[in-house]
């Protein structure tokens, strides 16, 4: 993020996870696709995921359920899931293997996988199948087959539902209907576990709850709440868990004296990800710089005042050039040029002069 290395935070609230299934005793953890932020990851990235699945699944014993998503290649994703089962390491990454549920205690899991329309029309052998929201309606059917009447049905998935909201560091899809799964189509289910987007609030309903991610990756996430759901099977009530991060990620608006200040912030507030947004109109020499100083993991800087580019302004060229100079800084800045300024501009413009 930003040039940052996430590794330490990922690490750090990895083991949140852990401490809490353990406390709240889970019977399994949903893992609900992007695993990865690429499909060809890099070989450190490779050994931290096996690292983690290998701690849940084989140290802990936890049984895990795994789709992949948009962002993971189902293909490498998926070598080896035939025996990954032994462990009750359950992972789907092809649209073939969802439809046969996994079943744990009261409840079948259907664990489907992120799936492009072509998928479905290969798999389902029904070309009319030419959106991910006419697939979803006939993925639904086929699973409801399966259902066993005394058992609870929970769906894994990874897809953007209808009517929900993206954050700015996700993949965009098209959010115009045709690949958005509209959520009646998932009222056959109990419960819909979700992966895709990051904002666990995105969409609002009574039987589909998007996990979110856990850590925040930009901006715009810098208020939500990173955690984890408990779903319990014997009444589908789910209940949020908060997870702490190693470094939070906040976004401020204020003066540079303010940030320049280290006594204004506490230690939590100066080692977070920091985007600012600054008030002041002046030009601040190395402003980067001074602000790492005491954010030394600041991810952007923006100022809250900008030139407005739709406005026609009107400049009578027959000015003087410290005039000209003069109008055009009132406009930009709402502010008068100083004598000291005044003085700097004429001894930039007499030495222009005399190198012509």
């Amino acid at each position: 993020m930003a040039g940052f290395d996430l590794a330490e935070d990922q690490d750090a609230v990895f083991e949140e996870l852990v401490a809490t299934a353990k406390k709240e005793h889970v019977d399994a953890i949903i893992i609900a696709g992007d695993l990865y932020d690429r499909a060809n990851p890099s070989e450190e990235s490779v050994k931290r995921v096996n690292q983690m699945l290998f701690r849940l699944n084989r140290q802990e014993g936890f049984p895990l359920l795994v789709v992949s998503g948009n962002h993971d290649s189902g293909v490498r994703l998926g070598t080896g899931q035939e025996w990954y089962a032994a462990t009750q390491l359950y992972m789907r990454t092809t649209l073939k293997d969802a439809f046969s549920p996994i079943v744990i205690d009261d409840t079948q899991f259907f664990l489907l996988p992120y799936f492009e329309p072509y998928e479905a029309r290969e798999v389902l052998g029904d070309p009319s199948l030419t959106n991910v929201n006419k697939a979803m309606q006939r993925i639904s059917k086929e699973m409801v087959q399966q259902f066993d009447p005394t058992k609870k049905h929970i769906l894994v998935g990874h897809f953007f539902a209808a009517g929900s909201a993206h954050s700015d560091s996700e993949t965009l899809v098209n959010v115009g209907g045709l690949d958005a799964v509209a959520v009646s189509d998932l009222q056959p289910f109990d419960y819909v576990a979700l992966g895709h987007l990051h904002n666990r609030h995105a969409l609002d309903d009574a039987k589909v709850q998007y996990a979110g991610s856990l850590l925040k990756f930009s901006v715009s996430e810098a208020a939500q709440e990173k955690g984890v759901y408990i779903i319990d099977t014997a009444t589908m009530q789910r209940r949020f868990v908060s997870l702490a991060p190693l470094h939070d990620l906040q976004h401020l608006t204020g003066s540079f004296a303010d940030f320049a200040d280290p006594t204004n912030f506490s230690e939590a507030e100066k080692e977070a990800y920091t985007a600012l947004t600054l008030t002041d109109v002046e030009v601040i020499p190395n402003v980067m710089a001074k602000l790492r100083q005491v954010f030394p993991r600041l991810i952007g800087l923006d100022r809250k005042r900008h030139v407005d580019l739709g406005k026609v302004v009107q400049t009578n060229v027959k000015l003087a050039p410290t005039q000209l100079l003069g109008e055009f800084f009132s406009q930009v800045t709402g502010a008068e040029l100083s004598e000291q300024q005044l003085t700097w501009a004429k001894a930039a413009l007499t030495k222009a002069k005399g190198e012509d």
